[in-house]
């Protein structure tokens, strides 16, 4: 059995039972680590949990595993595409100098290979989609690429994952609407003009609730990364790598408690803005009150206790995908 990456739990499925060929490769998806895979999939829940929730009725299971697959996908693509520009600032961090590619195990040309393929997956799914859903699943694609530079270009690159990690919830909201999938509208559209008619397809806006929800869904991220980040405090200083944990320093606490409360406030009004139920309010208390545990548990200089902290953010998300999910109930 290899031994498991730092941020890794010691008994995670991929160094207990993977063959040893697949174990690079996984590592580079991020499989023996599923926490980002829950952070990226359940804003995309939420936001069809929302989008039914207006609606009166139950989300669909299917298009629930529909975004699951699509999140562990698009997650293993995203950090092949981070370790690949990434790889000469993780050979000086000690969390990441023993992630495969800046410890040989992988090359960069195998890294690509496994990026195409990952994505190449990920369309396959984005495109049985309604093409509201197409068209912001593609518009992702820019926040995704520009991520792994912001830490070289601004203390915040923490908010600009948030604005990555939950776009799926504006995705996940248009996948709700329904609607014929973009492959068959597609075909449609190019026999339409290949036997010389015009069509126009017209796609229906966001609500203001999913806008919301959206920007609930960044403040919380910007919150869960602070703390992720004050794992590499030091290290990312001697890197020269910019983080909201470096920026805030001892404030950090504190700053983390404020980004919870305004993603606490915007999923409140998120819910109002839709037209929710009392039984999302309450849900949204139990969130909130998660959340303030966690900031009031964060220490600067506790790397262990900041990954612990961390990692319990796949809980805050399941408990307000169960907030929206019973605030379809109306008494």
């Amino acid at each position: 059995m290899t031994s498991p990456l730092p941020d890794a739990a010691a008994d995670n499925w991929v160094d207990r039972h993977a063959p040893l060929a697949w174990r690079p490769w996984l590592k580079l998806g991020r499989l023996d680590r599923p926490t980002g895979i829950w952070l990226l999939m359940l804003p995309g829940w939420q936001g069809i949990a929302l989008s039914c929730a207006i609606d009166g009725v139950w989300p669909d299971p299917v298009l629930l595993a529909k975004f699951a697959a699509g999140a562990a996908l698009m997650r293993a693509a995203g950090c092949a595409y981070n370790d690949i520009v990434d790889r000469d600032i993780d050979a000086k961090v000690a969390r990441t100098a023993r992630r495969p590619i800046p410890a040989g195990e992988i090359s960069v040309r195998g890294a690509w290979v496994f990026l195409i393929a990952c994505a190449l997956a990920a369309l396959a799914i984005l495109i049985s989609l309604n093409i509201l859903s197409l068209f912001l699943g593609v518009a992702s694609l820019a926040l995704v690429a520009a991520y792994p530079f912001m830490k070289r270009i601004t203390w915040w690159p923490q908010a600009w994952l948030g604005l990555t990690f939950n776009w799926g919830v504006l995705l996940g909201f248009a996948a709700a609407r329904g609607g014929p999938s973009s492959l068959n509208l597609m075909t449609l559209v190019v026999g339409a003009w290949a036997s010389g008619y015009n069509l126009t397809v017209f796609t229906p806006g966001l609500p203001p609730a999913s806008v919301l929800l959206y920007l609930s869904g960044v403040a919380w991220t910007l919150g869960y990364d602070t703390v992720y980040a004050l794992q590499d405090i030091e290290d990312d200083a001697l890197a020269g790598v910019k983080s909201s944990a470096r920026r805030l320093g001892a404030a950090a606490p504190r700053a983390i408690l404020a980004f919870y409360a305004v993603s606490v406030a915007l999923a409140v009004a998120a819910g109002w803005a839709a037209g929710l139920g009392v039984a999302y309010l309450l849900g949204v208390a139990i969130f909130a009150i998660h959340l303030a545990r966690q900031a009031l548990a964060v220490r600067v200089g506790d790397p262990a206790g900041a990954l612990a902290i961390f990692k319990s953010n796949t809980l805050a998300g399941v408990l307000l995908f169960a907030a929206l999910v019973a605030g379809h109930w109306r008494p």
